[in-house]
């Protein structure tokens, strides 16, 4: 059994105004034990270099005015090229259904959307670091 706490980082875009969802999901995986970080990204660099330096676990990053795909796919190829793929990457917001599974392939642990129960995260976070020992 994992003793040390799970270690998230969740982040938005410095541009995205929309930060209520990723701000109670932070609270509520604080609550269920999880140590977050929370931060916001002007370029997915950004977010590789917080993940690496703060040796997380997971990265989840929400989205709700698009370019999901780009800073993704950088965010992966980032983590790949530190040798950091074992992080897990989790999206949130707004995510067209029909790219879900191109993000998927691209490396994507899972995405959730809109009003997705905080539980559910947190569970399937739990989950994955499970199958990681």
């Amino acid at each position: 059994m994992r003793e040390e706490k799970i270690r998230v980082l969740l982040t938005i875009a410095r541009f995205d105004g929309h930060d209520r969802g990723v701000r109670y999901l932070a609270r509520k995986l604080m609550e269920l034990g999880m140590e977050v970080i929370f931060t916001r990204f002007v370029h997915p660099g950004d977010v590789v270099s917080t993940a690496i330096q703060e040796d997380v676990d997971v990265v989840g990053v929400s989205f709700s005015v698009g370019g999901h795909k780009y800073i993704t796919s950088e965010i992966i190829k980032g983590l790949r090229e530190n040798k950091r793929a074992d992080i897990l990457v989790i999206l949130g917001g707004i995510i067209p259904d029909d790219e879900v599974g191109e993000l998927i392939n691209m490396g994507v642990g899972k995405t959730f959307g809109p009003g997705s129960p905080a539980t559910d995260i947190a569970q399937y976070i739990k989950d994955n670091m499970t199958k990681k020992q």
